[in-house]
């Protein structure tokens, strides 16, 4: 489908949104465009689909795909988009995603799709001969939208974001800060992340984690049908009536997998005012906040959305962050419950009324390029403050990012859709500072931080925070559903031609 989005978390205080807070809301997934994680009034006039002319096709038993090298010269001649080679003068540029970590991989050429006929001409031209990989946001945590000696199909030209009464339909390329800017203008909300250079794509397939989910879901629950184009270059639309296993999988089975998007629909809901927060607490606090932070987010009604952030030091930081679907003398109180029991006085406290608009930009911190590595956790049932707080202390530059779940993400049935954590709590990411100097280094202190979550209680793990090192991924992302997501790939994908690291396989 496509990759998933990345990008440091976006800490708002009021004052001074860094990244490190929010990342997480965004929620972006496995390999390929991150289609794939870092908003005006009034309602718009329906728009027509730039695709409504592309002849559709059904799904049908997929041959063995060729071997031997791809005809690129062929290939240039069918995009309308263009293709670049290594050596050509835009091609260094064109091959960087979000994260600089990955800048030394070398794909053996970048296509930019502009038409969903391009897309299908790359998958036809390369399908079987080399790894193949879709990127919009560019986010993925692994890299996966960058494969060395690989195809790229860069599908940021497919940006359109058309609402068309209640729905949007948003082309796989666009990013959340043009969605959220057109939702806002036409008086219309989605649920989704904060990192407004995250595409919609990645967030979307790997769920939607983001700010306003206890209230109104993932960015997934609210998806009604997504064009995709699959391993044999058929473009289909998936909906709950047709491709309804594709569909399924669609949603929370991770970009990467299955095939790529092109454009998705989505259901929305009517903007609402909401109220946004930060706390910060003083030093030595953290395990406090943490105990009394995992028993009032369960208690809270859905209208109200917290993560809780760990900043790794001595002594560990700790802050809590949110928004509320309602006005600010209901969220004071709401607030006052958490600093009593956690017997903690903020050090410094904001409380603000914006529009939704508004409200995702309070979140959405710097768009500019990050070096990190990622992994996440997810907790389920409230687990050892002091242990959690514990595998923070003396790591600078590293943030444990928790975000509230439960309320309309809890409601479908676990298996309902790919996304398996109904029942969580929350997730945990963890997001830590990393050079090419330092990466070895990086990534061993989040494999002890990582296991040292899950010796606490908190297992699992989010797929749009993929780590290429969390063991037994595959039951940590998908849990039961893993099998079914393995017969869709059967189904649609059996030659595993849209492979990576950890994709999917029949």
């Amino acid at each position: 489908m496509t990759g998933q989005p990345t990008g440091r978390p976006h800490v708002h205080d009021g004052m001074d949104l860094g990244r490190r807070a929010f990342l997480r809301l965004a929620g972006v997934s496995a390999a390929g465009a991150v289609v794939a994680a870092c908003g005006p009034d009034g309602p718009a006039a329906p728009a027509a689909s730039s695709e409504a002319s592309v002849p559709e096709t059904s799904a049908a038993p997929i041959s063995r795909p060729p071997t031997g090298p791809p005809n690129w010269d062929d290939l240039r001649t069918k995009l309308a988009g263009g293709l670049l080679r290594p050596g050509d003068d835009e091609y260094d540029a064109a091959k960087r995603g979000f994260n600089p970590l990955f800048d030394g991989r070398n794909p053996v050429a970048v296509a930019t799709a502009s038409t969903p006929q391009d897309v299908q001409a790359c998958v036809q031209a390369t399908a079987g001969r080399l790894t193949l990989a879709a990127r919009s946001g560019g986010h993925s945590y692994a890299g996966y939208s960058a494969p060395e000696g690989g195809l790229v199909v860069d599908l940021s030209a497919l940006k359109k974001v058309e609402i068309q009464g209640t729905q949007a339909v948003i082309g796989a390329g666009a990013k959340l800060a043009d969605v959220y800017a057109a939702l806002g203008a036409a008086g219309r909300a989605l649920p989704a992340g904060s990192c407004p250079t995250v595409g919609i794509a990645g967030l979307t397939l790997g769920g939607g984690i983001g700010v306003l989910a206890r209230k109104y879901g993932l960015t997934c629950d609210h998806l009604s049908s997504a064009r995709v184009v699959t391993a044999d270059g058929k473009l289909l639309t998936a909906s709950a009536t047709s491709e309804p296993d594709l569909f399924w999988a669609l949603r929370g089975g991770g970009g990467g997998n299955f095939g790529i998007v092109t454009e998705f629909t989505f259901d929305t809901d009517p903007a609402p005012n909401l109220t946004v927060f930060s706390l910060h607490f003083p030093a030595g606090s953290a395990a406090n906040v943490l105990n009394a932070w995992q028993q009032w987010i369960a208690a809270m009604p859905p209208e109200l959305w917290a993560n809780l952030v760990l900043s790794g030091g001595s002594p560990v930081q700790c802050r809590v962050s949110g928004c509320y679907v309602g006005n600010a003398p209901a969220l004071n109180t709401l607030l006052n419950n958490l600093t009593t029991n956690a017997g903690a006085r903020p050090t410094q406290r904001t409380v603000k009324s914006l529009d939704f608009l508004g409200a995702m930009k309070f979140f959405e911190g710097s768009s500019a390029r990050q070096t990190f590595l990622g992994s996440s956790r997810i907790i389920t049932t409230p687990v050892d403050a002091g242990k959690i707080v514990a595998l923070a202390e003396g790591r600078a530059g590293t943030d444990l990012l928790i975000d509230g779940l439960g309320g309309k993400v809890a409601e479908p049935a676990k298996n309902a859709t790919a996304f398996w954590h109904r029942d969580a709590l929350a997730s945990v990411q963890v997001y830590t500072q990393a050079t090419a100097k330092t990466r070895a280094k990086a990534a061993k202190s989040v494999a002890e931080v990582v296991a040292g979550l899950a010796a606490a209680g908190a297992g699992g793990g989010y797929v749009n925070y993929i780590d290429p090192g969390l063991p037994d991924w595959k039951a940590a992302y998908y849990g039961d559903n893993a099998k079914r997501l393995q017969d869709v790939a059967k189904k649609y994908d059996p030659f595993n031609v849209f492979r990576f690291g950890q994709s999917v396989v029949a």
